[in-house]
């Protein structure tokens, strides 16, 4: 590893970007060398280029508040010369995504990526780094197929996720669980918007959030498969069922989970579950890395806190890293019901993001 290596952001003057500017200005591995946006913002000092879009709790940092914006899509050999990688979390349509962060990679700049284009390309690894690290090694293949020495991509999952396949994950090692009823509760933010900015939210509920229940079935699949003949075959061994809803809460998304074993497992007592979590060590743990929250997973008993996780209380937990998992008790249709949140802009987004950026350097994938 180096001691420092030089970071570009795309899509910088968005939420998830404003919120990698909040992580990394001050990150013990990184620096910020570029800020890229739309062509309408490049050329224009940051704090200009943003504007009163800025909605993070902390002022814009010195250190890029005056950095002059490149073209996200003009700039990309020039942007690949100056850093060592990027973070990417652009406002485009889906294949134009697509496009740009192949752009990046086959310029030799390895990406991170918020985005959902590429979450189910066959050698693109879609990573909680606690749960599948071993994901990384399709990046050889992928390389292979770019043409690239250092050039790849590799994902986050969807932020609602984070909010309950960790907890599933952990319990499936031991206890394979065979189908899930899940229903999300997903903050305003998860859609880019603050009450200022979305007032219809206030005191409402949206039964629906686009493509959000599909996401939420089917990438679990993937982050639980296997590396074969050089790309991820998806799972098909967890059967998920979701439905969504927007709700008026500014970050923080909760999950309510209903799921079963597979036949012939033996049931593990509500204790072994818990003791299962709070035991739990993954990559990031061992590793130790900058962003890894100490306990992955908080727990909290039906016997001393029946009313958590809450939002307010739960979701800035190790730094909005960690998840939070309440009221498991018996079903009775299910073996199990349970509800599990984390913060979504932190962990679900720009937060899981880094992260993931800290495992690719650890392991030697940035050098």
């Amino acid at each position: 590893m180096k001691d420092k290596y030089k970071v570009g952001i795309i899509g910088a003057t968005g939420m998830v970007g404003q919120r990698f500017i909040t992580l990394l200005f001050d990150h013990p591995w990184y620096d910020i060398e570029v800020l890229a946006a739309s062509p309408r913002s490049a050329g224009k000092p940051y704090r200009e280029a943003v504007g009163k879009k800025w909605c993070m709790d902390i002022d814009i940092p010195e250190s890029v508040a005056d950095m002059t914006v490149m073209s996200a899509q003009d700039d990309v050999e020039e942007i690949a010369k100056k850093v060592d990688f990027v973070f990417c979390a652009v406002d485009m349509k889906k294949d134009e995504i697509k496009a740009l962060e192949e752009r990046y990679a086959k310029a030799e700049c390895p990406v991170v990526s918020n985005n959902s284009a590429h979450r189910h390309t066959p050698d693109v690894p879609m990573i909680i780094p606690e749960i599948n690290p071993e994901h990384l090694e399709i990046i050889p293949a992928q390389r292979k197929r770019l043409g690239t020495e250092r050039g790849f991509i590799a994902v986050k999952s969807n932020c609602s996720l984070q909010s309950y396949l960790p907890a599933m994950a952990v319990i499936n090692e031991k206890y394979p669980i065979d189908h899930a009823l899940v229903t999300t509760y997903q903050a305003i933010s998860g859609a880019g918007k603050t009450f200022e900015t979305w007032p219809e939210m206030v005191d409402n509920l949206i039964p629906y959030i686009g493509g959000e229940e599909n996401k939420s079935e089917v990438e679990p699949n993937k982050i639980l498969g296997k590396i074969e003949g050089g790309e991820i075959v998806p799972s098909t061994a967890l059967q998920i069922e979701c439905q969504t809803y927007r709700v008026p809460v500014s970050n923080g998304h909760t999950a309510a989970i209903f799921f079963s074993f597979k036949d012939g497992v033996k049931k593990p007592s509500v204790e072994e579950i818990q003791d299962m979590w709070r035991a739990y060590k993954g990559e990031p743990q061992k590793l130790e890395l900058p962003h890894a929250p100490k306990q992955f997973i908080y727990v909290y008993t039906e016997e001393e806190t029946p009313d958590q996780p809450q939002i307010r209380t739960a979701r800035e937990i190790d730094g909005g890293m960690a998840i939070s998992c309440g009221r498991l008790r018996e079903s009775t249709q299910y073996d199990y019901k349970m509800v599990s949140m984390s913060h979504n802009t932190l962990r679900g987004a720009a937060g899981g993001a880094v992260l993931l950026a800290e495992l690719l350097t650890a392991k030697g994938y940035m050098d």
